[in-house]
């Protein structure tokens, strides 16, 4: 499987050192679409503060990747629901570690989580 960034250059905002426009994914057999998954540890209790539940995500997500014998080098995109604008920076950070500094892309909403313990949800795309 092949990565290509796709960054036009003109006539649209420049992307940055952690943002792409688009990733064109090339030679994939598979895709795995990942639900929207919380910071909820085995027993659904979710972790007590945003890096806490972000460390929980990063970890279930590995988990699941691993099932389907994948890992978050094969994740393509990512779709983040955070419950307060002021947790894009520290989400953001959390992603780009989990993601060993690769640079995907990725859309970040603020919106009313279904719990309000959830601070943040992420849903996922990785191809193989």
């Amino acid at each position: 499987m092949e990565l290509v960034p796709r960054n036009p250059a003109d006539g649209i905002y420049p992307a940055t050192d952690d943002y792409i426009h688009a990733h064109e994914v090339r030679g994939a057999g598979r895709l795995l679409f990942i639900s929207g998954t919380m910071g909820l540890d085995q027993q659904g209790k979710p972790g007590a503060t945003l890096e806490e539940q972000l460390e929980l995500i990063w970890s279930n997500i590995r988990r699941i990747l691993a099932a389907a014998d994948m890992t978050v080098d094969n994740i393509v995109r990512t779709t983040a629901y955070l419950r307060d604008p002021a947790y894009a920076e520290t989400n953001m950070k959390a992603r780009v570690a989990a993601l060993n500094g690769r640079v995907i892309p990725t859309t970040t909403i603020v919106a009313q989580t279904l719990v309000s313990d959830w601070l943040v949800e992420i849903e996922a795309i990785a191809a193989a």
